[in-house]
């Protein structure tokens, strides 16, 4: 092809001379060997694509000035750039202009600021760079996040499928870098705390019997914001780089690749807890990487009730972390949904928990919608989006709370917060509960109803009694104060909990009696929660005693606050033990766990007969009948009251019960294997204080 028959075509083909306006991002295209970049910025004057070089994040070695008559259609800027124009780049970078902010506009632009692409599927730290330098007016060059060129590269997936569990499915909230990053992990140092020590860590959740992993957030966060636990998104693309063991170029894709099909592998479904609703650019207070500087008004939500001192509009803060994202918006809306395929196409994930997702009810102006926002129905319809698992935190940080039916999200699983404090309050010690507790153990009908109008599901309910935000399960029966120091520096509170410390305050030194009676009440949690219709969660660390020393808040406690501490597991294996055999008899049992409610399936007894509902009662039990043939009938006895009380057995007492479980003995009798059943006295049984108590029917 002559020079001038290849002009031509370009000719006819202009989106390879101008760019073209979709996908977003920076785009490899081989059979041009050229990037095709794309950036949403509404109301930009001036948008300047810069490239560096892997050597010099100081000087671009290209840059190219849009031309908006070119480069522009609608709120899209693109452009096309051959590879030969900058051969060694690897970093890209924008600065973007656009008017002032004003009492009508919201608008944050600054024409010498380095911006984050804010699709960018991996992120450049440069030696020097400053987070504080990004707070203040001015340039920052060399010192600002940039966007990695070629970031998706190769990966083999080998035969890698979706993992999906239904009666089994249970959930272990686990922190990608505390789960390893403590040196009794076992773990070699250079993987402690990233992807690869999770890897290691396999064989340990399969013999816990745990489905799937929730892993806190890990998008790449600021470094330097001081966030241990993620929630403080710089990108919604791009994993955390220092989870990667690897130290190679955007080694962190490939790694969380590596992880999630080695999960696969185990049978391990993956669901990444996400964080949709704000950045960690805060107000105006805090930095300008990506979003500000890009498109300010297109992304976040202006406060409809405050303006600064100059007059000019304010950020919302619904999420409580400064700044609220706007999923009312075109760009809001495609960035969240072009990130959820990103993550369900290109790095497997199963499912995803959706932090603070009542804000998705709001619409720009902050109002909650009376109707579904245009944002669930994009999210529920996205293509191959069907067998997706969809978890809501159904609440915001201004008071909004959705959980149940009233939830936006069409059949979203939703963490429950009612079941957390409701078992808690029980087994703290706290009396006339047993309406509430039979209400949380049955499902939460009350929340999900299966009426004919809403046709709810018992399975949409996570029922869970600790999660990272809170106390882990021993500190909840080890200390009534809260701890919430490290390092010196106080932290803010954490969620609202009912605790009881058994007698005495804290870990050391505490007598005999109260160290047994401690995991006593722990073994009744879990009992409880794997006794419960729904879809249980339990807190990684929890099955061994992991201790926060009374810190129920320790989002900012990169450090042996929140590491886990796996020489707890050997010193309370007896826990562990406990723990991983309930959730073998919870998967041997189908009938504890439906797809619907137990409606005539069970029958509601007290010690004595009827069931006991006073406002002082502290007492229950109940009977599941077995759904086949396979499936055994249940009783399980409840005493949640200080004194040793003598339960009757009202079903069935002419036939042979054998008890499995009674959290007041010591192991191996607290829970039984299938061959070591003990046979029990058939009319009744002495239900020792604070101890639940489970017979199987002898067949």
């Amino acid at each position: 092809m002559s020079k001038k028959e290849a002009s031509s075509n370009k000719m006819k083909n202009w989106h390879k001379i101008e760019g073209w306006l979709d996908p977003p991002g920076a785009t490899w295209i081989e059979s041009e060997q050229a990037w095709n970049f794309v950036l949403y910025s509404r109301d930009a004057t001036r948008v300047v694509l810069l490239l560096f070089s892997k050597n010099d994040d100081t000087h671009p070695i290209y840059e190219h000035e849009f031309d908006h008559y070119l480069n522009k259609s609608g709120p899209v800027w693109h452009c096309r750039v051959p590879r030969d124009r900058a051969a060694q780049a690897v970093y890209y970078a924008y600065q973007v202009n656009g008017p002032a902010a004003s009492e009508k506009r919201f608008h944050r632009f600054d024409p010498d600021k380095i911006l984050l692409d804010p699709y960018a599927k991996a992120i450049y730290f440069p030696e020097e760079f400053d987070r504080e330098l990004a707070k203040k007016e001015g340039p920052n060059i060399g010192k600002a996040p940039l966007g990695v060129l070629d970031a998706d590269g190769h990966f083999d997936w080998q035969d890698d499928q979706f993992v999906r569990h239904d009666m089994d499915f249970l959930i272990y909230e686990m922190h990608v870098r505390g789960f390893t990053k403590h040196e009794s992990s076992g773990i070699a140092e250079d993987k402690r705390g990233t992807y690869a020590g999770v890897i290691e860590k396999i064989p340990y959740l399969r013999e816990l019997g745990i489905t799937a992993v929730e892993l806190m957030p890990v998008f790449q966060y600021d470094p330097q914001e001081g966030n241990y636990w993620g929630y403080m998104p710089l990108n919604f693309f791009s994993p955390h780089g220092a989870y990667a063991a690897s130290n190679e170029h955007a080694a962190e894709r490939n790694e969380f690749r590596e992880m999630v099909r080695e999960l696969h592998r185990a049978g391990i479904e993956v669901i990444l807890d996400v964080v949709y609703n704000h950045t960690c650019e805060g107000d105006d207070r805090g930095p300008n990487y990506s979003f500000k500087g890009i498109g300010n008004e297109m992304y976040y939500m202006s406060d409809p009730h405050q303006k600064d001192e100059q007059g000019h509009k304010t950020f919302a803060n619904y999420s409580g972390c400064g700044n609220t994202f706007d999923a009312n918006t075109l760009a809001g809306q495609k960035l969240i949904i072009e990130s959820l395929k990103y993550w369900r196409d290109e790095m497997h994930v199963d499912g995803f928990r959706f932090d603070l997702a009542s804000i998705f009810a709001r619409k720009s102006d902050g109002s909650i919608s009376p109707n579904q926002t245009p944002i669930f129905s994009q999210i529920v319809t996205a293509e191959d989006f069907l067998n997706v698992r969809l978890i809501a935190e159904p609440w915001d940080a201004a008071g909004t709370y959705q959980l149940g039916h009233t939830f936006s999200g069409w059949l979203w699983m939703q963490w429950n917060g009612r079941y957390r404090d409701a078992i808690q309050r029980f087994v703290s010690g706290e009396p006339g509960m047993i309406t509430e507790l039979m209400t949380r153990l049955y499902g939460s009908a009350d929340l999900f109803p299966d009426n004919l109008e809403f046709s709810c599901r018992p399975w949409q309910s996570i029922n869970y009694i600790t999660s990272h935000d809170g106390s882990t399960m021993y500190d909840l029966v080890a200390y009534e104060g809260k701890y919430n120091w490290a390092n010196g520096e106080e932290n803010r509170d954490g969620t609202h909990e009912f605790k009881w410390n058994c007698g005495y305050e804290g870990e050391l030194y505490a007598p005999q009696e109260v160290a047994k009676l401690r995991k006593q009440q722990v073994k009744n949690f879990f009992a409880l929660l794997m006794l419960s219709n729904g879809s249980p969660m339990i807190r990684m660390g929890d099955e061994f005693l992991q201790s926060q020393q009374g810190n129920n808040n320790a989002y900012n406690q990169d450090n042996e606050t929140s590491w886990l501490d796996w020489s707890r597991l050997k010193e309370h294996e007896d826990i562990f033990r406990f723990v991983k055999l309930m959730i073998a008899f919870r998967k041997e049992h189908p009938s504890i766990c439906r797809s619907h409610f137990w409606r005539n399936e069970v029958k509601w007894h007290g010690p004595k007969g009827p069931c006991e509902m006073e406002s002082d009662s502290q007492t229950l039990a109940y009977c599941i009948i077995g759904t086949s043939m396979n499936c055994h009938d249940l009783y399980v006895m409840i005493n949640g009251s200080d004194e040793e009380i003598e339960f009757g057995i009202y079903r069935g007492t002419n036939l042979h019960w054998k008890r499995v479980i009674d959290t007041s003995l010591e192991p191996p009798l607290d829970i039984c294997d299938v061959s070591d059943r003990i046979l029990q006295v058939q009319a009744s049984y002495q239900v020792q204080p604070r101890s639940v108590v489970v017979l199987i029917r002898d067949t």
